[in-house]
């Protein structure tokens, strides 16, 4: 298939399956919870400096230079957002010395084992951003009905642009490098193992956290 045409075809396919996570999020803002933005950011905490060492981990195994470097941009961008809501939890009052940065959990083991350049785009850049993109929306939506103003704010002038810059940068780099029956089956398949682990650990988090409205990476 013609690369841009299954670029176009696999963001149709993720768009489908990242529906349950982000009807989930929707459904829970009609819902009434007591959980504040101040605990849910600590998981932004931790997804942030997750991805952030999941895009470092990939540099040196990665040859394409220009993947390299998205990497490497992304690495930054990830680190930036863990200052930012830290900063923000440490103005709500958090002690940032009680942090630890946690153990991998299913999805990013996964991500991390993944071998070739193309699977990592499509896992990282490709998917795993546009997860992060459309939970934060609904992570906003909560924050300004909780009156958290400055947390909605910090997300759409930082955190959301960079996201969605990491998104367009997968959906080039896969149309330049996915350029074969192969490459593509693989493309395909990992988008949809990223969004089934997501699907599950999401489901499981939103129990232990009292909503569905938590932030992606």
């Amino acid at each position: 298939m013609d690369p841009t045409t299954f670029v176009r075809e696999l963001e149709a396919f993720k768009a489908e399956r990242l529906g349950p996570i982000l009807g989930a999020g929707q459904t829970a803002l009609a819902t009434p919870s007591s959980t504040e933005p101040k605990q849910l950011l600590q998981v932004a905490l931790a997804n942030e400096i997750s991805v952030s060492e999941l895009a470092a981990v990939w540099i040196p195994s990665t040859r394409e230079v220009d993947v390299k470097i998205a990497f490497a941009r992304q690495a930054g961008d990830e680190a930036n957002h863990f200052q930012l809501v830290a900063d923000r939890l440490t103005a709500l009052g958090f002690d940032l010395s009680a942090f630890a940065a946690p153990a991998d959990n299913p999805l990013f083991a996964y991500m991390k084992a993944l071998p070739t350049t193309v699977e990592r785009i499509a896992a990282g850049l490709f998917t795993l951003e546009s997860i992060a993109y459309g939970v934060n929306e609904n992570f906003m939506a909560y924050c300004a009905a909780k009156g958290d103003d400055e947390t909605v704010r910090i997300y759409r002038e930082y955190i959301q642009p960079d996201e969605q810059a990491h998104q367009r940068l997968g959906q080039k780099l896969l149309a330049k490098y996915a350029t074969t029956p192969e490459l593509q089956a693989a493309a395909r398949t990992t988008v949809a193992r990223v969004l089934e682990i997501a699907t599950v650990g999401r489901a499981q988090a939103a129990t232990k956290l009292g909503t569905a409205c938590f932030p992606g990476c």
